[in-house]
């Protein structure tokens, strides 16, 4: 009797695991393929479009670096949570968490210093997303609470949250509209370049690309949660406080999120509105999975679902083809890599018996 069985291959070497994100965004583009034809959309003229309207120009260029920072930022938030095992479903509502402290500090700090205002804001957004995400962590460590439904559901206790407050106390006097007022001039992020939106938060995001890096790499804790994801019993067995290391992961994991919330506040919207985020924390997953949860893939992979985004829009113009293909690139982006991680990690093994 002949049987098949699935069976773990042996680990990749480095230059390997490098090349599947590769792999991934060549095959996704050449499935997009399909899409753009069936949308009635010649395919040369649309690639062309696509890539043209995100890097053709220098406006189109840091507007894609504009898109590419909250991108970047909750891609590093799910990351550093998944190397742990924290499956952090709820990057949206602690972005969204971050926004709210920010907004509620550019409302109310007219009395301090300028020169202190913008870092004072900009971590407490950090520590405002960082709590949000302590609390399924908490739940998961102390209650044995699913984490992945945790997070999902805090996502929607936010919005909630942001409802009440934007028609309650934080609406704007005079608006009927969900909507805060505008926050304090001291607390805008500077724009770099003239002429553009490039502004602080996208460097700031680039910074945090090597601070997370940094820890994962060259820190005990990096060691720690690592060897936390990998096996949680052995672990603590080990020595490691695994409550601890959750904990501090989701931390940062959840302020990372947090601080691009702090950036769309404070760099684009200036005022908190429902709609503070077309979904960067959902798409932050997508972005880790293609990224490998590496922070330097999940840096390219923000950069090509900025592309994808921006882009879209002038393809769009220029051939017809609906900006919505954009959703459906960032989907098989996230198909393409999960196929191609189970063929890395695992194969059939043909097993004879009798």
């Amino acid at each position: 009797m002949i049987r098949l069985r699935i069976v773990k291959r042996a680990p990749l070497p480095g230059w390997a695991k490098m090349l599947i994100p590769v792999a991934a965004v060549v095959a996704t583009l050449l499935l997009s393929i399909i899409p753009i034809l069936i949308a009635g959309g010649d395919l040369l003229e649309s690639y062309y479009a696509l890539f043209f309207g995100a890097l053709g120009t220098r406006f189109n260029l840091l507007e894609t670096f504009v898109k590419m920072s909250p991108l970047l930022l909750t891609g590093l938030a799910v990351a550093f949570a998944f190397r742990a095992k924290f499956w952090n479903i709820g990057a949206e509502g602690q972005l969204m968490a971050g926004a709210l402290i920010a907004t509620t500090l550019g409302l109310y700090l007219k009395g301090v210093p300028a020169p202190l205002v913008l870092p004072m804001i900009i971590v407490a957004g950090f520590i405002g997303g960082g709590a949000w995400a302590a609390i399924p962590a908490l739940l998961k460590t102390k209650l044995k609470v699913d984490d992945v439904v945790s997070t999902l559901l805090l996502n929607y206790v936010m919005v909630h949250i942001m409802g009440a407050l934007l028609f309650g106390p934080l609406q704007q006097p005079g608006s009927s509209w969900p909507r805060s007022s505008e926050i304090v001039a001291a607390a805008k992020y500077p724009i770099l370049m003239p002429r553009s939106r490039f502004h602080l938060g996208v460097l700031i995001a680039l910074f945090a690309v090597f601070v997370v890096w940094f820890i994962n790499r060259k820190t005990v804790f990096g060691y720690q949660s690592k060897a936390v994801g990998a096996n949680i019993r052995v672990a603590h067995f080990g020595g490691i406080n695994t409550t601890s290391v959750i904990l501090w992961t989701a931390l940062i994991s959840g302020g990372l999120a947090g601080l691009a919330g702090v950036g769309e506040l404070c760099a684009l919207q200036y005022r908190l509105i429902m709609d503070i985020s077309p979904g960067y924390g959902y798409s932050g997953i997508v972005i880790a999975m293609l990224g490998n949860l590496h922070p330097v893939g999940v840096l390219f992979s923000s950069l090509f679902f900025s592309v994808i985004i921006v882009g879209a829009q002038t393809m769009s113009r220029m051939t017809g083809v609906p900006a919505y293909i954009a959703e459906v690139i960032q989907g098989m982006a996230l198909m393409v890599m999960l196929v191609f991680l189970l063929f890395t990690e695992y194969r059939l093994k043909v097993v004879r018996r009798g």
